[in-house]
């Protein structure tokens, strides 16, 4: 049976009414969440921080919310399913990655910070170039991100809804923007925190329902489940071995090294996960918090392997790629397989949940970004109320909203897990270095946080720019598969499709550089305040001082 047809004989045999029936009780029952929590935001640091009054175990569910984004539930499990165990490198990245959040990060953030990273990559430089640099990376990594929910959005409605052609698929992403800015402007980061916690919940509970069903089928064993894939599958016996993707040639595995730095290394850069560290009371909440995301996220992978994999058995490689969505739409037609049109309607309404929750985190992180670092502390130089900065993060909320649905109708056809990747790199190329060198660095400068952050951000952007992801990937048919959908046109000249292995290293030395040829001297005095406050959290809670 042709693919295509096979794939929207499968969407068409799904309940559109029901999976939106589903959708709306989710987001009915949310908004009443968002709105109850919003009766206490009374201040800028409930607005930003939920009044830094969640514990480790809720924030760190709350992480895993915001961390399994679309990504991982739509754009991994189409990952495996098609290119097998290179797919499964993607959850193995994004899971590593925690132990370095975990091991520099996390405490040390939480202790230095107030509400964003800026403040701890300013406390001992000069503030106004140092915050307008890292609130213009901030927003760079958040769009990225932005861009990868939106477009699984697009593909998700069209697979579940029967919705085709570009004009619906657009209107799908313009509601779930809408529906994010709402969420934003109403709850701040206290309702948007419990959103988060109900949709991991759902998502680890459906993927562990599907998991169990898929096995099930196959006598609880996993090696019968991927058996079967390879059976399925055009690669065969290759679909259980690496290098299905990666190692094809030189230049792939070159390029999977450098998928591999911007994975394990970006989480630790990432803006919305940062600034969920100050949302716990104590130092050691925000250890609870990453031990908590751990847990729940390693566990959610498993499941991935399994959800995998068993689309690659049940469904089919060919009908997946074939389907509105493509690789995207592994998750949803796999749950139409094993449970009809009501597991098809859950599955659905948790990834609308999944897409909902994340897009709301970046879209908090950035407008607060903006808010806080560039327009209270560099245009109003710290005399601004906090309600009018509360008032301007609401406007950049909405700005921001509207920026993510341009971009996200732009790229809803990648896969989200790649354009995800895309986002890490960005993270571990502009933000990770900075943080490292200001935590760990007496001798780190003004200018040298500058060209950290500058150097890695343009280097990481102007890479992807000029990368087969935007133009002149095709197929072997001559249909494109980058961003600029038209073959014909050609401007990429750099040959890796993830930038992290120049930029990140580039950013690193940048910042050496910039310190060590700088001719303002370190501040060490305010190094030392830096590590006594990083180490034992003497004087957290006091507002970073503007100088």
């Amino acid at each position: 049976m042709n693919t295509l047809v096979r794939a929207a004989e499968t969407t068409a045999s799904g309940s559109p009414v029901v999976n939106m029936a589903i959708f709306l009780a989710f987001v009915a029952v949310t908004m009443v969440i968002v709105i109850r929590a919003s009766k206490t935001n009374k201040s800028a640091a409930d607005y930003y921080t939920g009044g830094r009054a969640f514990t480790g175990g809720q924030n760190g569910t709350a992480i895993a919310g915001d961390y399994l984004s679309a990504a991982s539930f739509l754009g991994i499990t189409g990952a495996i399913a098609l290119t097998g165990f290179d797919g499964f490198l993607y959850s193995i990245g994004f899971l590593v990655a925690w132990l370095v959040a975990l091991l520099l990060v996390a405490e040390l953030l939480r202790n230095t910070g107030k509400f964003t990273m800026a403040d701890v990559l300013a406390f001992r430089m000069r503030q106004r170039p140092v915050r307008t640099a890292a609130a213009i990376s901030t927003l760079t990594v958040s769009f990225f991100y932005l861009l990868a929910q939106m477009a699984g959005a697009g593909g998700l409605v069209s697979l579940l809804m029967g919705i085709t052609g570009d004009v619906g698929q657009s209107l799908t992403i313009a509601v779930v923007g809408v529906l994010m800015i709402v969420y934003v402007l109403v709850g701040g980061m206290k309702g948007t925190t419990w959103v988060q916690i109900i949709k991991a919940v759902l998502l680890i509970s459906g993927a562990a329902l599907m998991s169990l069903w898929v096995l099930s089928r196959y006598g609880f064993s996993l090696s019968n489940v991927m058996g079967a894939a390879a059976d399925n599958s055009p690669l065969g016996d290759k679909l259980l071995e690496p290098g299905a993707k990666y190692g094809v040639s030189t230049l792939t595995k070159v390029d999977f090294i450098s998928l591999a730095m911007a994975l394990v290394l970006g989480t630790a850069g990432l803006p919305h996960v940062l600034m969920r560290f100050y949302t716990v009371p104590t130092s050691k909440e925000a250890r609870k918090s990453v031990v908590w995301a751990i847990t729940l996220i390693g566990l959610f992978y498993l499941f991935s392997l399994v959800l995998g994999y068993g689309a690659a058995a049940i469904v089919g490689p060919e009908t997946i790629a074939g389907a509105p969505g493509k690789a995207n739409s592994a998750a949803p037609l796999l749950a139409y397989e094993l449970g009809g049109t009501l597991l098809l309607g859950f599955i659905s309404a948790v990834a609308f949940a999944t897409i909902l929750a994340v897009v709301a985190g970046l879209t908090i992180t950035a407008s607060a970004s903006f808010a806080h670092d560039v327009y209270a502390n560099v245009i109003k130089k710290g005399t601004i109320a906090a309600d009018a900065e509360v008032r301007v993060a609401r406007i950049a909320a909405v700005v921001i909203g509207v920026l993510a649905i341009f971009g996200g109708i732009l790229a809803k056809d990648q896969n989200i897990a790649f354009l995800v990747a895309l986002a890490f790199a960005v993270a571990a190329s502009a933000n990770l270095p900075t943080i490292l060198y200001s935590l760990f660095w007496k001798g780190f400068t003004t200018r040298g946080a500058l060209w950290s952050i500058y150097g890695g951000l343009i280097s990481s952007v102007g890479l992807i720019i000029f990368s087969p992801v935007v133009s002149g990937k095709v197929d072997a048919n001559g249909n494109s598969l980058s961003m600029i959908t038209n073959p014909n046109v050609d401007f990429s000249w750099f040959p890796l499709e993830n930038p992290g292995l120049i930029s990140i290293p580039l950013a690193f030395f940048l910042g050496w550089l910039g310190s060590v040829t700088d001719k303002e001297q370190p501040n060490v005095a305010k190094f030392a305040e830096m590590e006594v406050r990083s180490l034992t959290g003497a004087g957290a809670e006091k507002s970073v001082a503007v100088h």
